[in-house]
């Protein structure tokens, strides 16, 4: 078995300009390399960067405008119902209104509809009115809910409007 000369210790003239010219061919595929693996790297940058961007707008309720112009047809279904001069009439704009709700929870967003007597929230709820009460435990809570609210996101986007009660003690 023979080995290369460059193994030994002596090199001889041929393989000297051999290893010149390998040298070159090898420092020019080290470059080569180095551009591939640059742009994978700031092709993987990219991806991450646009994936990361593409969460953000999932967190953020991208549909946003999409689902408050649904909240505002919601609500107009609903005064409508209120205000229906049939049964039949109302039947069909209440029936309106939930498929509306089956689009706005579709986008992303969360109809909030505060039940009577729950813990008033400042940060989904507005409160339009207050109302006294002589009941201790009922301070803070929701008495009546005059508007429903609106969420994209675990954002408050509009809050629901209602009146709150304020406990007052009798005998000041």
């Amino acid at each position: 078995m023979t080995e290369p000369a460059a193994a030994t210790g002596n090199p001889d003239s041929a393989t000297e300009s051999d290893t010149g010219v390998g040298t070159a061919q090898l420092s020019e595929r080290i470059d080569d390399l180095t551009r591939v693996i640059a742009r994978q790297a700031a092709t993987l940058e990219r991806l991450a960067d646009d994936a990361r961007a593409r969460a953000q707008r999932e967190r953020a309720g991208a549909d946003a405008p999409l689902v408050v112009e649904l909240f505002a047809v919601f609500g107009d279904a609903l005064s409508l119902a209120a205000t229906a001069g049939s049964e039949t009439e109302r039947t069909a704009f209440e029936t309106f209104a939930n498929r509306v709700e089956r689009l706005l929870v579709g986008r992303g967003g969360q109809i909030v509809r505060p039940a009577t007597d729950a813990a008033f929230d400042a940060l989904t709820m507005e409160a339009a009115d207050t109302r006294a009460t002589t009941d201790p435990a009922a301070d803070r809570t929701v008495e009546a809910v005059l508007r429903p609210g609106l969420t994209i996101a675990d954002r408050s986007v509009r809050p629901a409007k209602v009146v709150v009660r304020r406990y007052r003690d009798p005998e000041s």
